[in-house]
């Protein structure tokens, strides 16, 4: 079955970083976009960042644009977000998304960011 499995989550003080990474399996990883979304408490989820089924375009959201990278291993079904310069603002659940024009998406269950001294 469709599996998406993040990890990499964790405590870090302000100003350190993060690697989350976003196993897939059960659906034919290369051919979906892939995305990152986090939702903090009391927020609705949102969008930030996502990278085409090649690996060869990205985009990350401005707040985090010169902070967080998305990049994929289609090799490994994996897809990661290096986040570097947290703040606490950026304290949230992170989910990856996988996506692809006229199919069902599919979400993975989470992992826990926490950005605090």
């Amino acid at each position: 079955q469709v599996q998406l499995v993040e990890s990499g989550g964790g405590l870090v003080q302000p100003g350190g970083s993060l690697r989350l990474s976003c196993a897939a399996s059960g659906f034919t990883f290369s051919s979906y976009y892939m995305f990152w979304y986090r939702q903090a408490p009391g927020k609705e989820r949102e969008l930030v960042a996502g990278i085409s089924s090649s690996g060869g375009t990205t985009d990350v959201v401005d707040p985090v644009k010169d902070r967080f990278t998305i990049s994929r291993d289609n090799a490994k079904n994996m897809v990661y977000l290096q986040m570097n310069s947290l703040k606490p603002e950026d304290t949230a659940v992170y989910y990856c998304k996988a996506a692809r024009w006229g199919y069902e998406d599919y979400w993975g269950q989470g992992t826990q960011v926490t950005v605090s001294s």
